[in-house]
């Protein structure tokens, strides 16, 4: 037979394991865990504003690549793309370079 110590001293033990293995969460006050939780829900719609610009930002670059690249395929460019197998101009070139080569 045990002893009544004995299994108060067992209970007390399996209680105390039990809290220590708990959420955190649990433990904190409602006050802060309420906290915590608005600052999560902040933090997610200032991220979700940021994924946002960063959508509207890449849609006008796309657009503006697509006039960019439509201005070099203009019909004036043309012959400045195209290879005709005469020597093509170096825009970085040095003026005074462009004499001796």
């Amino acid at each position: 037979m045990t002893h009544p110590t004995r299994s108060a001293i067992g209970l007390l033990l399996i209680v105390i394991g039990y809290t220590a293995a708990a959420p955190d969460s649990d433990l904190w006050p409602r006050v802060v865990r309420s906290s915590a939780c608005q600052e999560h829900t902040n933090l997610h719609k200032r991220l979700d504003v940021v994924e946002k610009r960063v959508e509207n930002t890449v849609e006008k670059l796309e657009s503006e690549l697509a006039v960019l690249l439509e201005a070099i395929d203009a019909p004036q460019w043309r012959p400045l793309l195209e290879d005709t197998g005469e020597p093509t101009v170096d825009i970085l070139q040095d003026p005074e370079e462009k004499g001796q080569s």
